[in-house]
């Protein structure tokens, strides 16, 4: 499901192909997510609730899954629901332009980050974890390159 509460127009079909396409490759065909569009307010309020800082961020993501490992959820030849995505519209807006790529290019970023981190992955406190974690998402946004845009 993918909701939109900002004022800019969100690619739908875009990030429903990128989701199907990072699913796919990780081997959870049988899982979805929600994914949320938000300004900065918004953000800014969820971050300081669930991570206790008082600014924005360019997203957060909220796992229904914790505790499980990502080879195990994958043998679960059931239906998952992996969790939440939420990207902040605005500070996606602001990066793409640092970084000189689309706006459509940093949303698909910012996805593949989300989904990680519902998998499990993390790149907070642990160097190791943090090198995994950028390898893969160097993988996953390798994937499909001409869908993402300049």
């Amino acid at each position: 499901m993918i909701q939109n509460h900002s004022r800019t127009k969100i690619d739908r079909q875009r990030v429903k192909r990128r989701v199907s396409h990072i699913f796919k490759k990780l081997g959870y065909l049988k899982s979805e997510i929600s994914i949320l569009f938000i300004d900065d307010i918004e953000m800014r309020v969820l971050n300081k609730r669930y991570r206790g800082k008082d600014k924005t961020t360019d997203v957060l993501s909220f796992s229904q899954i914790d505790g499980y490992k990502n080879s195990k959820l994958r043998t679960l030849n059931t239906e998952l629901l992996l969790g939440d995505v939420v990207i902040s519209v605005e500070t996606a807006k602001r990066q793409a332009k640092e970084r000189g790529h689309s706006f459509n290019r940093e949303v698909l970023i910012l996805l593949t980050h989300g989904i990680l981190h519902l998998l499990g992955y993390d790149h907070e406190g642990d160097r190791k974890k943090a090198v995994e974690m950028r390898r893969k998402e160097k993988e996953l946004m390798s994937l499909g390159v001409s869908e993402l845009g300049s």
